[in-house]
């Protein structure tokens, strides 16, 4: 499993240095942080920003493969056999 707080941590606070345990946000100790903590409202929304950036880029990575397999000419499971 995945863990995304610290990358939600470092969408919000990017120069933030911070350690925390079990992906628990009540245990993340901020040695630096400029600006305010980041509560837990924000973290989740940051979460899920994150999860939903992984999932658009997972897709636009798909439809590139696709269109150039397109433009080439060539089936996925041609291209998997060139690939093996």
């Amino acid at each position: 499993m995945k863990i995304y707080l610290t990358e939600a941590i470092q969408k919000l606070r990017p120069n933030a240095e911070f350690s925390y345990q079990e992906n628990n946000y009540s245990t993340i100790k901020w040695d630096v942080l400029e600006g305010e903590v980041p509560t837990q409202i924000e973290i989740d929304a940051a979460i899920e920003q994150v999860k939903a950036d992984e999932i658009a880029e997972v897709q636009t990575k798909a439809e590139a493969k696709a269109a150039l397999l397109n433009r080439l000419g060539i089936t996925d499971d041609e291209a998997k056999l060139l690939l093996a």
